[in-house]
């Protein structure tokens, strides 16, 4: 007896058979597994390797911010630093004109007006 080979229509695949996943028990797609298998773990690759990046994006974003924060130190410092040395210098510049620092701090006058004096000029 030779074996018929009956021609079945499948019927037509629809947006809801989509997403019920009717659509993996067709025939097309048990005979093509392998590939749709493939296929999944590469999706899942690409997924994962996002992933990671990602958090390397994060750690790069973090490390700037730090990176920016020492900068903004270290120029803090240097500006700090070029003063003193200013200071320094003038200090000996004024050391070699036999120029001494004062030990006490001259005194601020304050001259103030009578109310009634200034009324009658």
């Amino acid at each position: 007896m030779a074996k018929r080979n009956t021609y079945k229509p499948q019927k037509k695949l629809t947006f809801i058979d989509i997403v019920k996943g009717n659509f993996l028990n067709r025939d097309e797609v048990k005979a093509h597994y392998k590939y749709f298998l493939l296929l999944f773990v590469l999706m899942m690759a690409m997924i994962y390797s996002n992933h990671l990046v990602n958090q390397k994006i994060k750690i790069v974003n973090a490390l700037k911010e730090e990176t920016e924060e020492y900068k903004s130190r270290n120029a803090y410092a240097q500006s700090k630093l070029i003063k003193v040395k200013m200071e320094s210098e003038l200090g000996k510049e004024v050391a070699q004109d036999s120029l001494m620092t004062l030990e006490s701090h001259p005194h601020k006058l304050l001259i103030k007006l009578d109310s009634t004096d200034a009324k009658s000029k």
